[in-house]
């Protein structure tokens, strides 16, 4: 365990470890600005509608004589059936309330992913044994070039968001001043919903599609617990979903058999408890 935490558990878990803090740092830090915006059930309606996508792109490129096992054909379909989802999410709301329309679409993407899931498991053909590691993260075998992709996509995740910062903030503190200024909260928004499909994306193979939304959320919660200022909730959250993320990562690495996703998760929520238990004691002692 000390091994792993001090990066000496070999390469590959060195790489997994750094790769994780880099995508829990990129979770933290768009968490804070989603929950901000109140658009936490959008983040999870993509998670889910990135399912049927990753299924369609191991087809494709089984049909293209690959295993389907190559990260970047899976993330491109995953990326485009989250978008088709984002899309009618937006749709649905013009006639549903946000919320019906998000549970909507949530379920019957994951649905028609099982589907396709279940399907390949009975094809025969190329590298289905694992895939279904993507619900939940398994860092467990994973390659060197995909623990470099998912340290990249974090880091340009992190970039973005800094230089999106102070337009975020303003969106997210005050819509209304921000139009005044010349600044489009729709396409603040959107900006937004890339960078957290971004971050949905890399987090397939760490913590996999459904615990990614706990690391957007729980960290941006829990830092909120303890500053007040947009920009001091972002850092803070980005902090917190880093240190999540590599110690995780280090823990699944000592004991192979616990899956990442989950001890990411649970070590997100270990840490929200604790403050609101800090938090509440401290004001009833007031």
């Amino acid at each position: 365990m000390w091994q792993a935490l001090a990066l000496q558990a070999g390469y590959n878990a060195a790489l997994v470890s750094i790769g994780a803090a880099l995508l829990g740092a990129a979770a933290g830090g768009a968490g804070a600005f989603l929950t901000l915006r109140r658009r936490a059930l959008m983040s999870d309606a993509m998670a889910h509608a990135t399912l049927p996508g990753i299924g369609l792109g191991f087809l494709v490129m089984v049909a293209f004589g690959g295993d389907g096992r190559f990260l970047p054909g899976l993330m491109l379909g995953a990326a485009l059936t989250a978008a088709l989802g984002l899309w009618a999410v937006q749709r649905l709301t013009r006639r549903l309330p946000e919320d019906a329309a998000t549970g909507a679409v949530l379920a019957s993407f994951y649905g028609f992913g099982i589907v396709i899931l279940t399907v390949i498991q009975g094809l025969g053909q190329g590298r289905p044994a694992g895939l279904e590691t993507v619900l939940l993260g398994s860092t467990a075998g994973m390659l060197r070039q995909d623990a470099i992709l998912i340290g990249f996509g974090g880091a340009l995740v992190l970039a973005a968001l800094w230089a999106l910062r102070r337009p975020l903030s303003l969106v997210a503190f005050d819509p209304v001043q921000a139009r005044l200024m010349g600044l489009s909260p729709r396409s603040m928004d959107a900006a937004l919903m890339a960078l957290v499909l971004a971050v949905v994306l890399v987090g397939l193979n760490v913590t996999g599609l459904i615990l990614i939304v706990a690391l957007l959320v729980t960290p941006a919660v829990t830092a909120r617990l303890w500053v007040r200022t947009v920009s001091g909730t972002a850092t803070l959250s980005a902090a917190i979903g880093a240190a999540c993320g590599y110690i995780g990562a280090a823990i699944s690495a000592a004991v192979p058999d616990l899956p990442t996703g989950p001890v990411i998760v649970l070590l997100a929520f270990l840490g929200f408890a604790t403050s609101l238990l800090l938090r509440t004691g401290g004001r009833a002692n007031a």
